[in-house]
């Protein structure tokens, strides 16, 4: 099985290590705490407490390992600025078929690890993704969906 790149800027892998570091280190600790805190309330089976620490204590576990598979499977990629295309990290504007262009949807194209709040995910290997790289303000874009081929215009870059 090949083990998926993740393309990211240097700004997130920034993010990513320190949030690793904080997780591994920080977090684990603390959550022990709250744990053994939690296990000396008590009969464990009607335990509340420990329960919703265990469980708190999967998911940043599960988080640590997700943060670890970034941090040993990425590749770096820089942004341009200036090149008025689509390219990794751009939030890319759409419109539908002949839709209005005030109703356009945001998207942005990269890692689920680098979205800003409020904007949609294409990943760059996606359709919609392969289909928006490299092309421009105007451009009319058609690309295979599950429901069928979308034809969308690119109404703005940013």
């Amino acid at each position: 099985m090949a083990t998926e790149i993740h393309r990211i800027t240097q700004e997130t892998l920034d993010k990513l290590r320190e949030e690793y570091h904080h997780l591994t280190t920080v977090g684990r600790t603390d959550i022990a705490r709250v744990i053994e805190t939690a296990r000396l309330l008590g009969d464990l089976s009607e335990n509340g407490d420990y329960h919703a620490a265990k469980d708190e204590q999967g998911k940043m576990e599960s988080r640590i390992r997700q943060i670890d598979n970034v941090l040993r499977n990425h590749e770096l990629v820089e942004r341009d600025e200036h090149a008025g295309a689509v390219q990794h990290a751009s939030i890319v504007q759409i419109v539908y078929g002949g839709d209005d262009p005030e109703d356009f949807q945001e998207f942005f194209i990269g890692s689920i690890e680098e979205k800003p709040d409020g904007v949609l995910v294409a990943s760059p290997t996606s359709p919609l993704g392969t289909a928006l790289l490299g092309r421009a303000v105007g451009d009319l874009v058609e690309y295979e969906a599950p429901s069928g081929v979308l034809h969308v215009e690119i109404v703005g870059i940013r």
